[in-house]
């Protein structure tokens, strides 16, 4: 294929930078409007982690299978059609009445973003043939696609304050619009592979996955012991294990595990996922304490985000700059690090918090996140021949977006589970008629009417036990984050190389293999 123009390169780049600030915006805008949309469409914690998990768990169980189809029919086509779905799925969403509807325009949005994920990353592996320019349009990308991140409640809170929480949705319409349009005219076609889908490998990968999910987020109000939870958790623990097997024997898996045999490869990806894991953990939490607990309002909540977001814009476009002189390791350590001390910084405040004494845990957090974008990416296109490098920014992008889902639904496990049993001690010790207090504590846990809202009704007194139970179960939830954060900064600092590898990158037997089964 010729070579691009200049023009058209950066034209290229400006349309996969602005779909990917859109997917990232929207993986969490939504956040922040979720206490207004449990008070409006009835959804206690577990009704608001369905809201956040469709989209993510659609995202990352079927992003292996966008890169696939990208890879056999084109990767322009298939972003196409991945940005039209994500684009009427949001205003789906926006148009949504019930919790069950808007999670199912959640899923339709997953969709999209599955399809024209895997695609993005690739395409400017192919556009930006020169190692350096190719570093900084990578680094410029995720960047752009950490600011997504960042801005989504700073943007998110104003708009539900004006507008209602459906606004947080039709922002996305224009911008898929626009970007259809332009990307429809310079975005260049690839394809580099004619095999088969792996089905067997997709059914086992969505019934691993859900089943997992499911129990995850459904237990703390079901009970770990009732039958559908323990089926859907032994379902998943199962899919997943013989999900592993089949792509281990199968000629074209849709994800090689071998590709994780190469230290520096995993160690990428378990940083990757590690970052998604905290982060969006916290992401779910933090508008439901400051807007319920603190009593913030969700554009103060919003603005309040703003630190985080600076450093996130500061630190995103460095860390590929790290990366290239010194090496991927020292960013990633870096930025794992400072993730975990932010998370159990969180852990210091509790219902009575003044915003100047947590401060600083924000800006701790969005440089520490910046840090950790740019360079996995990095590390992963250093390591891969170019045949590879879909189906390696498919593995990435996928252990990405599972760390974002895993960590919602166990540390949402932990915090609701933990929610529960407080709130149930603290109203037994109050006297509360058991009836009475099944009720609350179905109300908050479950799909029940959203106990923590505020201005609900309820007695001051009951208000102070619900955010006294909440507080005691979120410092429990981001410990558990801090903790395997540091645990994986410990990992990933042994795993990875100190210095980059040479510019060439590097096919060693496995990753050899992993081309060749792959047909690239």
């Amino acid at each position: 294929m010729a070579e691009l123009s200049s023009r058209r390169k950066y034209l290229v780049l400006a349309t996969l930078c602005a779909t990917m600030f859109m997917a990232m915006l929207d993986n969490v805008v939504v956040n922040t409007a979720l206490p207004r949309i449990g008070q409006e469409l009835h959804a206690g914690v577990s009704g608001l982690q369905w809201v956040v998990e469709g989209y993510s768990l659609l995202f990352a169980a079927l992003l292996l299978t966008g890169g696939t189809l990208g890879d056999r029919y084109g990767r322009r086509r298939i972003y196409l059609a991945g940005l039209a779905l994500f684009t009427g799925g949001s205003a789906f969403a926006a148009l949504s009445g019930t919790t069950g509807l808007l999670i199912a325009a959640r899923m339709t949005q997953g969709l999209g973003a599955a399809l024209l994920t895997p695609g993005t990353l690739s395409i400017l592996r192919h556009t930006f043939e020169d190692e350096r320019e190719r570093a900084r349009a990578i680094g410029l990308w995720s960047g752009i696609s950490a600011i997504g991140l960042a801005l989504g409640p700073v943007i998110g809170g104003p708009m539900v304050d004006a507008f209602g929480w459906a606004s947080v949705f039709w922002i996305n319409v224009p911008i898929g619009g626009a970007a259809l349009l332009l990307g429809g005219r310079v975005l260049p076609e690839y394809f580099t592979r004619t095999a088969r889908l792996d089905l067997p490998g997709q059914l086992l990968a969505a019934v691993g996955l859900g089943g997992l999910v499911y129990a995850l987020v459904e237990g703390p109000s079901r009970g770990w012991t009732d039958p559908v939870t323990l089926g859907a958790g032994v379902a998943g623990v199962v899919a997943l294990l013989v999900f592993g097997v089949v792509e281990l024997r199968t000629a074209d898996p849709m994800m090689d595990l071998r590709f994780f045999a190469d230290r520096v490869l995993a160690g990428a990806a378990l940083a990757a996922f590690t970052v998604s894991f905290g982060m969006f953990g916290v992401m779910f939490f933090l508008p439901l304490y400051m807007q319920n607990v603190l009593g913030w309002a969700p554009t103060g909540s919003g603005v309040a985000a703003l630190p985080c977001t600076a450093m996130i814009m500061i630190a995103s476009p460095l860390s590929g700059r790290l990366a290239l002189r010194y090496g991927v390791r020292p960013p990633l350590v870096a930025g794992l690090t400072l993730c975990a001390v932010a998370l159990a910084g969180l852990s210091l405040y509790g219902s009575g918090a003044r915003y100047p004494q947590y401060l600083w845990v924000l800006p701790l957090m969005g440089f520490g996140m910046g840090l950790s974008f740019a360079p996995a990416s990095i590390a992963v296109l250093r390591r891969v021949a170019p045949s590879a490098a879909g189906m390696a920014s498919a593995a990435l992008n996928t252990v990405r977006e599972l760390g974002g889902v895993v960590g919602v639904a166990v540390l949402g496990a932990v915090l609701t589970s933990r929610l529960a049993s407080g709130l149930t001690h603290r109203l037994e010790s109050a006297g509360t008629p058991p009836q009475a207090r099944h009720d609350i504590v179905a109300s908050v846990t479950g799909d029940g009417a959203g106990g923590l809202v505020r201005g609900s009704g309820l007695p001051p007194a009951l208000h102070r036990t619900m955010d006294a139970s909440f507080v005691d179960a979120l410092h429990l939830a981001v410990r558990c984050g801090a903790v395997v954060m540091a645990v994986t900064a410990v990992a990933v600092f042994l795993l990875l190389r100190s210095r980059p590898d040479p510019v060439s990158p590097v096919s060693g037997p496995v990753l050899e293999q992993s081309g060749a089964a792959l047909g690239a």
